[in-house]
């Protein structure tokens, strides 16, 4: 006897759809918390509350001065170190090369999201056979039958994410794209550093190279004066060969110059991405201050270091990847689905009778993998707990980059006032004893001591004032540049569309 097909209670079918959409929200593993950085009581740093001595030289910001934003370089006010340092943000090749490794990353999260929809796949076909004869008993032969079949499938498969591993591969290539966007800001950091350093090295060479033309056009007129003297008989010969080492010694020296320079001014090239033979930096003697630099509080700092917001986001991606060993645990439920059609002719092929297809689910779960899983799962755990070390290593690091800065920029500062009372009293000293060699009172081998004496103060005052301007960039660098973590692209925005304009922003 037929019965009625019995209807579902609505009620049930509710309770399934609502256990189905509660296994699909579920997502194993631990959540994440970012870490604390190192607990920091000083309401200020170290090396920028030391006391001077002198009254004069370079002082630090307050910390309440506003922060460096954007391009940091321009609080040097050099018009052509902002020239070059925008070149760089164009065409260095090695900023480049981070870039297209960031928008792989965000490629990567695509690639994740794709796990979340089915894939559908078509295979069609066309096969002709012929089957093997045989002898019957009347002793005829069966020369075999041929036979054609068309088919047009196409197959369904889907993965629901019931346990979250897939959210959880999609959360690590997320957070893996902000830590490949933070090394790209600290790339960009070191290379614009660089650049500053170099230019001012430049700067120095050039200081440096007047100091010794200088040096070699007075040793000169020393030994023409010596000569003169030693021609008439009033001299003697030994001062003519005093006088002719010394200038020999700076002539040696002013020639050396050119080879720091020549090589400060290709590092600047490469750094332009442009081939050394083409690039040329301009021969300008100057001195350069330090200007009054804002650092800020330390607990900024953690805010503001692009390679800390990359430790950070490192933790997160190893926490994602802790989910995925969980889920590993879980069975994998798939959904599978084939239809289409299929024919022994091409013209009804595609005839509602020719229609074929199969539906069902299947569950896979690894019964016994030799602990596979869990020593897996214990490698994550480790390999996060080291992440974590790395985190707090990098954050100590930067608080020491920063009072190593502080602390370089201020005693070189101080140190310069007392070179410059050593080169004023080398220069009187030359005067005085110039006087008195022309007097007949001492022999020309003291002038030569004090000329050697003022050309060593005079090339000290010059390297500091370079060493002064480099640890200044430095301590910029140290600070984070004009960066802040408020740059950093969101989870969103790094797995959003990538469009043209991403790569406009770029240049």
């Amino acid at each position: 006897m037929f019965e009625p097909r019995k209807r579902i209670p609505i009620s049930f079918a509710a309770s399934a759809l609502g256990l189905l959409a509660l296994l699909a929200g579920c997502r194993v593993g631990p959540p994440y918390h970012a870490p604390a950085p190192p607990a920091i009581a000083a309401p200020n740093y170290k090396e920028s509350t030391v006391n001077f001595h002198d009254t004069e030289g370079w002082k630090v910001a307050s910390p309440q001065d506003a922060m460096i934003r954007g391009n940091w370089w321009e609080i040097f006010q050099d018009p052509e170190l902002n020239a070059l340092e925008e070149q760089l943000n164009i065409n260095n090749q090695n900023l480049k090369e981070y870039f297209e490794n960031y928008m792989a990353a965000r490629a990567t999260i695509a690639e994740a999201r794709s796990q979340y929809w089915p894939t559908i796949t078509a295979n069609p076909s066309w096969n002709r056979s012929k089957s093997s004869g045989t002898l019957n008993n009347s002793t005829q032969a069966n020369v075999g039958k041929q036979s054609t079949l068309w088919n047009a499938p196409i197959d369904v498969s889907w993965t629901p994410d019931f346990w979250g591993k897939i959210r959880n591969e999609v959360h690590e290539a997320e957070y893996a794209s902000q830590v490949s966007a933070a090394d790209l800001q600290t790339e960009k950091l070191t290379e614009q550093a660089s650049l500053a350093e170099y230019f001012f090295e430049i700067r120095g060479q050039d200081m440096l190279q007047q100091i010794l033309n200088q040096t070699v056009a007075a040793d000169q007129k020393s030994l023409d004066y010596n000569q003169a003297q030693f021609d008439t008989g009033v001299g003697d010969y030994i001062s003519v060969a005093e006088a002719k080492a010394t200038l020999e010694s700076a002539q040696s020296a002013a020639t050396n110059v050119g080879l720091l320079r020549a090589q400060y001014e290709h590092a600047i090239a490469v750094l332009l991405g442009k081939p050394p033979s083409d690039f040329s930096v301009p021969v300008k003697p100057m001195l350069y201050k330090p200007p009054s630099i804002p650092t800020g509080v330390p607990s900024q700092l953690a805010e503001r270091r692009p390679d800390i917001a990359a430790a950070e986001r490192t933790l997160a991606q190893e926490n994602a990847v802790i989910g995925i060993g969980y889920g590993a645990f879980f069975p994998q439920v798939t959904i599978g689905a084939a239809g289409g059609f299929q024919s022994s002719t091409l013209t009804s092929l595609f005839n509602w009778p020719s229609r074929i297809w199969s539906v069902g689910p299947s569950v896979a779960e690894t019964v016994f993998d030799g602990w596979l899983y869990r020593a897996e799962l214990h490698q994550y755990v480790a390999e996060y707990n080291a992440d974590l070390a790395a985190y707090r290593q990098t954050t100590l690091t930067a608080f020491q980059q920063v009072e190593d800065s502080l602390a370089a920029t201020r005693t070189y500062n101080q140190q310069i006032l007392h070179q410059q009372d050593a080169v004023k009293d080398a220069q009187d000293y030359l005067n005085l004893e110039m006087v008195r060699y022309n007097t007949g009172v001492d022999p020309y081998v003291d002038v030569v001591i004090a000329q050697t004496t003022l050309l060593g103060n005079q090339e000290t005052l010059n390297a500091l004032d370079v060493e002064e301007m480099t640890s200044a960039v430095q301590l910029v660098q140290a600070l984070g540049g004009g960066w802040d973590r408020t740059q950093l692209p969101t989870p969103e925005q790094a797995g959003a569309k990538t469009t043209k304009a991403d790569y406009t922003q770029q240049q």
